[in-house]
């Protein structure tokens, strides 16, 4: 089976800031508004957004309108594969 490289590069380019570790790190209590992962930071909205839109880009994160609010949440399946990616290399390193 062919890796695609290029989609681990983005979701790892995805993890590499600290803001969005501790946003994905907040998603894994499950689903949350925009507004209550603003509480937790003292950055602007727009900052905020900026965040938001890579981690959702880069298909770790997955976001949803409901009325005004935007609600974000772990993408399981791409953080499946990130997961299988490292196993399959420390299996390797491990046997």
């Amino acid at each position: 089976m062919t890796k695609d490289y290029s989609k681990y590069a983005l979701l790892m380019k995805a993890l590499g800031d600290e803001t969005r570790i501790k946003i994905f790190d907040m998603l894994s209590e499950g689903e949350k508004c925009a507004c209550n992962i603003l509480e937790e930071f003292n950055i602007t909205q727009p900052t905020l957004s900026y965040h938001m839109k890579i981690l959702c880009e880069s298909g770790i994160v997955d976001s949803r309108r409901d009325g005004v609010w935007m609600k974000y949440s772990i993408n399981r399946e791409n953080l499946d594969k990130i997961k299988q990616f490292f196993d399959d290399i420390s299996f390797k390193i491990y046997g």
